[in-house]
């Protein structure tokens, strides 16, 4: 006798696919093993990850739990099929700021929700996570793809990423920061992860789409300058968060130089930025025209080519620099503490010579 076709899967067709979330899960294994550390085997489809603290030899260890998101720039690299580049944010955005503390970072999870899920563009996302922890020398240790209809849209998404690191306590950061300590900066490789809703709103009035030219750049794509993968900064750094000179790091993020750079200064002191120290972006003139910036809002807003800075003592400032430098960063000296009063605060100097912008409108 013919067999009977099997009936409907109800939940297949209330829009959730328990199966390909499973082949995902294989898929997913198979990458990040690739991502193997000490203390972790990376072995991925538990209910929870394992890490072993005792491989890492530490005798007084604290732990620096690190969460964070791409926001907004998850639209325009949907549009542009920059998924993998996407990964690498999501790990970076998590990482960096471990590493503000001088922890090394250990593993990441992930949180990946979607209106449907497609194996193809998840594996691609997947890949840039596994990518961005093999950059940061983490293990890729779990996570949670959630299929969603009805609360996101057929092609729809959101990321999260979760990092924790590990530092010996007397290595934590920051240290006490002093007038007279000197800020070096490291570059960004584009806007990172911040400001994208101001720039989306920008390319809509101008009617403009991420394949275009760029403006400012003609011989570039939006895409290349816009999407770029936020650099991470931990195989660089780590080499230097121990040494005596470093008083503090600040992951330069949402809020830019004015909002991250006090969180990692003690009262009293005051960050005087130089801007001559380094030629503005074409990108970030761009957006700062465009938006009606001056130099404050601009840096309120974007990183303006900075993804980190790095107070150190004056008399190791050469030698920091030089350290960081030969580990691949592009290193330059952006400015100096101050002595102030009241909340620590960025100082911005020569906003209208070096950026052609008024350092402030208010």
């Amino acid at each position: 006798m013919p067999q009977e076709p099997a009936p409907p899967d109800p939940y297949r067709t209330a829009g959730v696919d328990v199966e390909k979330g499973a082949r995902l899960v294989a898929r997913i294994a198979a990458l990040a093993r690739a991502t193997r550390r000490p203390g972790a085997d990376a072995l991925i489809g538990g209910f929870g990850g394992v890490f072993d603290l005792a491989a890492l030899g530490l005798r007084d260890p604290l732990l620096v739990a690190a969460s964070d998101g791409v926001g907004t720039k998850l639209l325009l690299a949907r549009r542009a099929g920059r998924l993998f580049e996407l990964g690498i944010d999501l790990v970076a955005m998590c990482v960096n700021d471990v590493l503000v503390h001088g922890a090394e970072p250990l593993f990441f999870l992930d949180y990946y929700a979607t209106g449907r899920l497609e194996l193809e563009p998840a594996e691609r996302l997947i890949a840039g996570m596994v990518e961005g922890c093999r950059l940061a020398g983490c293990a890729l240790l779990g996570g949670e793809t959630a299929e969603m209809p009805g609360v996101y849209g057929q092609d729809g998404f959101d990321l999260a990423g979760f990092a924790l690191g590990a530092v010996e306590r007397e290595r934590l950061l920051p240290r006490p920061a002093r007038p007279g300590d000197v800020l070096l900066a490291l570059a960004a490789s584009g806007p990172h992860a911040n400001g994208f809703s101001l720039i989306r709103r920008l390319l809509g009035e101008k009617g403009l789409d991420v394949a275009d030219p760029a403006p400012f750049a003609p011989d570039r794509r939006l895409a290349d300058v816009l999407l770029a993968p936020t650099r991470i900064y931990v195989r660089s750094l780590l080499g230097a968060v121990g040494h005596k000179g470093v008083r503090a790091l600040a992951h330069i993020t949402g809020g830019g130089l004015v909002e991250n750079l006090p969180r990692v200064l003690p009262r009293g002191c005051v960050a005087r930025i130089e801007l001559e120290s380094y030629a503005l972006a074409p990108l970030f003139r761009w957006l700062a025209e465009e938006a009606g910036l001056d130099a404050r809002g601009l840096a309120r807003t974007f990183n303006c080519g900075i993804g980190m800075v790095v107070v150190v003592a004056p008399e190791h400032a050469a030698e920091v620099a030089e350290l960081l430098s030969g580990a691949g960063e592009r290193v330059w000296r952006l400015g100096s503490l101050l002595d102030g009063d009241g909340p620590p605060r960025v100082e911005l100097v020569g906003a209208e010579e070096a950026w052609g912008l008024p350092a402030s409108r208010c």
